[in-house]
């Protein structure tokens, strides 16, 4: 469980309560959550950040009217930078964009123009927004992730806590550069306790990871309560601190909920996330 599960940052979200759903458009109902609620006790603060990267969110479910009154549909990709102040709560993001659904819109520039300004005062960071008409993307392959996967491995395990101590004896003596990948990461929502499931890809340089205790690691988020980004994060900070590879980036892709998926990445050296939808996407 997360030391930060009952911080008042919390108290007012939207998310795990009844709410009312609101088709004409309204900004208010996006709700912010402070990065430091998290950040702060893995003693991270913004002068000290050992990482860049972004959320990057795909809205599958975003629609509106257009002048005449004729529904529109569109596919989102928003980069929330990683330097913001704040995350956006998920359910909030969910509830603003059905505000958007009988709201007309002079043209589809407006409606990016809108989403920019919302989510950039919300998230208090900068925003980059697409919204593509289905044209554009229809037959768009299936991505995946580059790299070696750990998750055949023989291996028992009878703990599903959370737990760094898998990571105390991971670093080993040769160096090398490599990409692992996992299909295995499932955490849990930080309010709902819903479950979240993810791929997570971790390239670095530097001693050899142990993969059986990587695993192990990856695995032990199954009972662990956190958002997407947070989670991303803990993993970064973890084995940059037990295995103190020289370059790390950590990206993980997360099944949708509401329309939306969640991508979060961080990395402390020039890294170009791929954004295609992964096969459970």
């Amino acid at each position: 469980m997360s030391s930060y599960q009952d911080n008042p940052a919390l108290a007012q979200l939207t998310l795990g309560k009844s709410t009312a759903y609101v088709d004409h458009y309204d900004a208010s109902l996006l709700q912010a959550v402070p990065r430091s609620m998290n950040r702060e006790p893995l003693g991270l603060y913004p002068d000290n950040l050992p990482f860049h990267g972004a959320d990057i969110w795909t809205l599958y479910e975003l629609s509106w009217l257009n002048a005449k009154g004729l529904p529109q549909v569109a596919v989102g990709e928003i980069s929330l930078n990683a330097n913001s102040q704040n995350l956006i709560e998920s359910k909030s993001f969910k509830l603003y964009l059905n505000s958007f659904n009988q709201t007309v819109f002079p043209d589809w520039q407006s409606v990016q123009e809108t989403l920019t300004r919302d989510l950039s005062a919300c998230a208090q960071g900068d925003v980059t927004v697409t919204v593509s008409r289905l044209s554009e993307i229809e037959g768009s392959p299936v991505g995946h992730f580059d790299g070696v996967c750990i998750d055949d491995q023989d291996i028992e395990i009878d703990s599903y806590e959370f737990s760094t101590d898998y990571l105390a004896t991971a670093k080993g003596e040769d160096i090398v550069e490599e990409s692992l990948v996992s299909h295995l990461l499932k955490s849990n929502c930080l309010i709902t306790h819903q479950p979240d499931w993810g791929s997570v890809q971790i390239q670095y340089r530097g001693p050899k990871i142990d993969r059986e205790a990587l695993l192990r690691y990856l695995v032990s988020f199954r009972h662990h309560n956190e958002f997407h980004e947070q989670c991303v994060e803990r993993i970064f900070n973890d084995l940059l601190r037990f295995c103190q590879p020289e370059k790390l980036a950590v990206y993980a892709r997360y099944t949708r909920r509401g329309g939306l998926d969640i991508n979060p990445w961080r990395s402390n050296f020039p890294f170009e996330p791929a954004t295609a939808r992964l096969v459970r996407q």
